[in-house]
């Protein structure tokens, strides 16, 4: 069984920045400073490319959890797609995109639009909607307004 949700984020900020931002090694770490999560093998800092792997180290739930990601599709600047080559879910598939508001309002410039599918070894259907998926949207949310965070400071 697997699990897909969808976290939007709105920023005044332009898509290639965030783009370029969202495929940082350093900044995605310095999102996950709570997790203790680290980079331990292929791509550990700078940016992250297509075809590139990484593999991060973090705690989550109190256990320690290794997983190693592919960047599989990328398309500057509007969307790129990662994917789980091995770790701890039966699959996982996080399609980041990034589109200019149509509303064209000046302080919500980019509309990101994180899609992720997830399916969990562990946890049945109910545990991953009840648990799993919230976990994860949190963690999105908190990437995300950790990358606005950085381009605000650097604005």
């Amino acid at each position: 069984m697997t699990s897909t949700f969808t976290v939007i984020t709105r920023t005044r900020h332009a898509a290639e920045r965030l783009f370029d931002l969202s495929l940082s090694i350093d900044e995605h770490l310095g999102s996950m400073a709570k997790s203790g999560e680290q980079a331990i093998a292929g791509v550990t800092s700078g940016q992250i490319g297509l075809g590139e792997t990484v593999t991060w180290r973090a705690r989550h739930f109190g256990l320690w959890f290794t997983m190693t990601s592919r960047i599989t599709a990328l398309e500057r600047p509007h969307r790129f797609v990662d994917e789980q080559t091995s770790g701890p879910f039966a699959a996982f598939r996080h399609v980041h995109t990034f589109e200019q508001s149509p509303d064209s309002e000046p302080s919500r410039q980019t509309v990101m639009t994180d899609n992720i599918t997830v399916a969990s070894p562990v946890f049945g259907r109910m545990a991953e909607r009840l648990v799993l998926v919230p976990y994860l949207r949190r963690l999105i949310a908190q990437r995300n307004h950790h990358l606005v965070r950085h381009l605000d400071a650097h604005s």
